[in-house]
């Protein structure tokens, strides 16, 4: 499946970004129908998001906790300069039931994710090629997709 994906990415780098655009908005909603995140959680378990100064403050706030000792006991400085979690999986990850312990104030990061939902994907392509070993729904709309281009 990985060289089939691969050609897909590398035929999506001359394609128009409207029409990569059309191929994810089509599938989107359709591969979110068929996957519950609480039955996988790799994202959470495997990588970081980016945090921003925002979800920082708000997140800080929510746990009781001020926003350097919130940033020096989880996050770290990557090497872009982003702020990211220090390990994995992510802490605030209930690993028996997969839950986001901090859900409702979660990065904004994590909210996007898969990020297959918006506008000028072929910005993004490198990390969605990523997102597509990592995370089962990206996975779904890549096969329906390949399906579609391959007919």
């Amino acid at each position: 499946m990985r060289k089939p994906i691969q050609r897909l990415f590398q035929q999506w780098k001359k394609s128009h970004p409207s029409e990569i655009d059309g191929h994810f908005e089509r599938e989107h909603d359709r591969a979110f129908e068929q996957t519950d995140c609480l039955e996988c959680a790799n994202c959470c378990r495997t990588t970081s998001p980016i945090f921003k100064e925002r979800d920082i403050v708000r997140i800080a706030k929510h746990l009781q906790m001020s926003v350097g000792h919130f940033s020096s006991k989880y996050l770290k400085r990557d090497e872009e300069g982003d702020w990211v979690l220090q390990w994995a999986p992510c802490p605030f990850l209930e690993l028996e039931t997969n839950a986001c312990t901090i859900y409702a104030e979660r990065p904004q990061a994590c909210r996007d994710f898969p990020h297959t939902d918006r506008k000028n994907m072929h910005q993004i392509l490198r990390i969605t090629e990523q997102n597509t070993h990592l995370c089962p729904a990206v996975s779904k709309m890549l096969q329906s997709i390949l399906a579609e281009v391959n007919d």
